[in-house]
């Protein structure tokens, strides 16, 4: 994105509203604080602004279309989403907001918005009318959801002589909002995690296992996170439907005592294991190499205790930064702070899997965030949001030990 890839990179887009002459002011305020940017905007945007004043000010490219005939041999919207750090869209319509709140991607700048993984801060700009109308104000909420910043829209009077909120926020709150979430993609450079999602399965015989319905999404989601904040992230996963998240080592078992092994063989080398596969506490005591017919099936079926892979880990007092997650169906504070005093644990993570509309193979949860001598509840959150909270802990925690 830049010739200086060690100066943390910016991508801003512009929408086609009033406020589109403050991106200038900006670009220039985020290159005083050391930001390398770039700029991509709508086409609506080059009516207010034009693309020279931005190739101007930034000393690169500025995308205004797909069909462009760029220089560059990749496609441009996935090379320009895939360098950000930040990416930020200032101001932001109505219009826009709705795109990105549905998934829609027809120009440059929407489709580079959707295929980013970086954080995205957004500052709205818009007619009073229009912000406070309830399917803006539905979208924003769905946005959010989903991780993405909002710097609100200041009160005062607005272009079209209305007075009430809608005018695009002060600069400056915007230059720190996407400060702080540079900062955060960066948070964790260098660390070495490790993270267990899914469930196990445990064969009965070639066909039947015993298993639990785990999704693995939240895992998944962790690892995803931790690696585009600059950790070293290796993925034990039990069986899923999930792809590899991206920049992640990932290491697919099956059974219990292989995530055991799995995990055993890369523990040492971690700063911070976050466990959150539900791993079978039984698998049964003998394995039929054949089919068992259901005429010969026994009445029961034998068990034996798999191993307690954290509680064992716990035992070993290794300085690494341990995290467990607790599924539990009632006194969800109460048996997670047990298994945090059982386990020797740094943190647990608690969520209530009786409401069937949280937890398993949903997209959102709500959890109870516990340490020795903390706890927090979080509000229902999307999985890859309850990452970010999460993550953004574990980096708070390890600042004190990689300052010395």
């Amino acid at each position: 994105m830049s010739q200086t890839p060690d100066k943390p990179r910016v991508l801003v887009g512009v929408t086609g509203g009033i406020g589109a002459y403050k991106s200038c002011e900006l670009v220039r305020l985020l290159q005083r604080r050391g930001f390398s940017v770039k700029v991509v905007m709508t086409e609506a945007a080059t009516r207010f602004v034009s693309a020279l004043t931005f190739r101007t000010l930034t000393g690169e490219p500025v995308a205004t279309s797909l069909w462009a005939d760029e220089a560059e041999s990749r496609v441009h919207h996935v090379s320009l989403a895939e360098e950000a750090d930040v990416m930020t869209i200032v101001p932001c319509t109505a219009n826009v907001i709705a795109k990105l709140a549905h998934g829609r991607a027809d120009d440059m700048l929407t489709t580079t918005a959707l295929a980013t993984e970086a954080p995205l801060v957004i500052a709205p700009a818009m007619n009073t009318h229009m912000w406070r109308k309830d399917v803006t104000q539905r979208n924003v909420a769905a946005l959010r959801a989903r991780g993405v910043v909002f710097v609100e829209p200041g009160t005062g009077e607005l272009a079209c002589g209305d007075v009430g909120e809608g005018r695009l926020a002060d600069v400056a709150l915007i230059a720190d909002a996407i400060e702080a979430e540079a900062r955060r993609s960066r948070d964790l450079a260098g660390v070495r995690v490790l993270v267990t999602a899914g469930g196990t399965e445990e064969p009965i015989d070639p066909v039947r296992f015993i298993g639990n319905r785990s999704s693995g999404k939240t895992g998944f989601a962790i690892a995803e996170e931790a690696a585009r904040r600059g950790a070293r992230v290796s993925l034990v996963t039990g069986p899923t439907h999930l792809g590899d998240p991206y920049g992640c080592e990932v290491v697919r078992v099956r059974t219990a005592l292989e995530m055991r092994a799995a995990v055993l063989a890369r523990f040492d080398a971690a700063d911070v294991l976050i466990m959150t596969a539900a791993v079978a506490d039984f698998r049964p005591a003998a394995f039929a190499a054949e089919k068992i017919k259901k005429h010969e099936a026994p009445d029961a079926v034998p068990l034996e205790r798999n191993p307690d892979i954290l509680a064992e880990l716990g035992e070993r007092q290794s300085g690494v930064l341990l995290i467990g997650f607790a599924a539990e169906t009632t006194d969800v504070v109460g048996n997670a702070r047990e298994k945090l005093r059982a386990k020797r644990l740094d943190m647990v993570v608690a969520n209530d899997v009786s409401d069937p509309a949280l937890g398993f193979g949903t997209e959102a949860n709500r959890v109870h965030i516990i340490t020795p001598d903390a706890e927090e509840a979080l509000p229902v959150l999307d999985k890859r949001v309850i990452a970010r909270e999460l993550l953004d802990r574990v980096a708070s925690r390890l600042t004190p030990q990689k300052e010395r």
